[in-house]
């Protein structure tokens, strides 16, 4: 038998029972006592089909393979390829294998393709140990991010800023025309469209993650979506021209 404590969205703190049944596994910041799941962190309950993880509401980005993140490099030690900062008490690194193109590295110099300084939006491609981060620009929605705006945000909040299905940054970036990649680490670059609501929107997700009714709150602030133009109907005359 099946017994939801904390529902979706539901402030935690560690050691509260989420659910108690053998049908649910714990994810992220929770861990099985007896065939209860509880979470580890201050946070908010987090359900993904039969998976259960909080959301901390604090702490430092935690890499995950899969994760899709905004970086910057940082040095170019020889031929190998690039260090980057990808907002985490570890660096990472993208190997030569990491991007999409053959480089030959003795008729082309690294820093040609990434200078130090560039902003990539990557993905977190392998974890060795604790301190071995490889990513990746070889999926499809990786690129280098040229002009726009970077914003830091909390890491912890990312979840809730993307929404369920990307619910919640798809409707930031219908209702502003802006362009927007968000990391899981904790930076969002955006270009064009009303920046100054995108802020706005961001400001109240990182003020107000852990309330009730969050989504319909900034919906109000973005204002609802202009109506698709009508198309006229033709008037009786041009209808009688067409037969």
């Amino acid at each position: 038998m099946t017994e939801l404590i904390k529902n979706e969205r539901e402030f935690v703190v560690p050691g509260d029972e989420i659910v108690k049944s053998m049908d649910y596994l714990p994810g992220r910041n929770c861990f099985r006592e007896g065939d209860a799941i509880c979470a580890r962190k201050i946070g908010l309950v987090s359900l993904s089909g039969r998976v259960i993880s909080v959301i901390p509401l604090n702490g430092a980005y935690v890499p995950k393979v899969g994760d899709m993140v905004i970086a910057t490099v940082e040095d170019i030690p020889g031929t190998r390829g690039w260090v980057m900062n990808i907002n985490s008490p570890y660096r990472a690194f993208l190997p030569l294998s990491g991007v999409r193109d053959f480089i030959d590295t003795n008729r082309t110099s690294l820093d040609s393709v990434y200078r130090i300084g560039d902003v990539l939006y990557a993905k977190i491609h392998s974890i060795s140990g604790i301190d071995m981060i490889d990513i990746s620009m070889q999926d499809p929605r990786a690129r280098k991010l040229r002009g726009g705006r970077i914003i830091k945000i909390n890491s912890s909040k990312v979840p809730r800023m993307i929404g369920k299905q990307g619910s919640m940054i798809s409707m930031i970036k219908d209702r502003t025309a802006s362009r927007i990649s968000i990391g899981q680490n904790g930076y969002l670059w955006m270009e064009g469209g009303d920046e100054k609501k995108v802020m706005e929107a961001i400001d109240m997700i990182d003020r107000e993650a852990y309330m009730n009714g969050l989504t319909d709150k900034v919906s109000k602030l973005l204002g609802e979506p202009k109506p698709a133009p009508r198309k006229e109907e033709p008037k009786a005359e041009e209808k009688e021209e067409k037969k």
